[in-house]
């Protein structure tokens, strides 16, 4: 739709927003009125809670967060800043992001539970790590675009850590934990785009340089999942 409005209609973006807008508010009153309301079979705390043995999941939490940044601020500023890509463009490449992950998500998502999440992990950062110093060093506007495309199809093995919390976690601390790991990536949208944007004005390719230093850091993180998933285990048996 957004390609629609801005490349065929040649819509204002002042009406674009007041359309999405009000779209998001009819919606919003349609799930509020017809959703169906699930009742949680185990008693949820009610409070932020921070447990020492989640403590793994919260930095990878944080660092996907960050890296989510980079890629949602970051790297589509340098599109449009470096390679001059219009709003139509955008709109087109994540056109191209979501038909793929609607094709990859639901065959990561198999292959992560034959696999296990620290290989999977261990393929997203590693794959991270070469998309942002391609970011930091690319020159051509297609292969931009390719990065683009590929660092969006990483996103659906994230879905690696909440597995992995998943499976340590005691059921009456989900709730609570998916607060904290929402205030997490709060802190991450706040604290990145500020900092890293003052030295976007500096050094562009430093800020991807950085973001291949965190999935580097997730990457050595990843491989204690398995050794969690143990000692956790070995406390349930107990």
């Amino acid at each position: 739709m957004v390609w629609l409005f801005f490349s065929v209609l040649m819509v204002d973006y002042s009406t674009v927003y007041l359309f999405f807008g009000l779209l998001g508010f009819l919606l919003f009153l349609w799930l509020k009125f017809n959703f169906p309301q699930f009742e949680n079979p185990v008693e949820q705390h009610k409070k932020l809670i921070l447990r020492k043995k989640y403590w793994l999941y919260y930095f990878l939490t944080f660092l996907s967060g960050a890296r989510r940044q980079i890629f949602m601020v970051f790297a589509g500023f340098m599109m449009v800043e470096k390679f001059h890509y219009n709003i139509t463009d955008i709109a087109l490449l994540y056109i191209a992001n979501h038909l793929l992950n609607l094709y990859l998500a639901p065959k990561v998502g198999s292959w992560i539970a034959r696999v296990g999440e620290r290989k999977a992990l261990t393929l997203e950062y590693c794959g991270l790590i070469l998309v942002f110093v391609g970011y930091a060093v690319v020159d051509d506007a297609y292969i931009a675009g390719g990065l683009y495309i590929i660092d969006h199809a990483f996103f659906a093995m994230a879905i690696a850590i909440k597995t992995f919390f998943q499976k340590i976690a005691d059921p009456k601390d989900i709730a609570s934990t998916a607060g904290v790991s929402f205030t997490i990536n709060h802190i991450a949208a706040v604290i990145i785009p500020a900092l890293f944007g003052i030295l976007w004005m500096v050094n562009p390719a430093a800020v991807f340089y950085i973001g291949a230093f965190m999935a580097f850091l997730s990457l050595l993180l990843a491989q204690k999942t398995d050794q969690e998933l143990r000692i956790n285990a070995y406390q349930d048996n107990v």
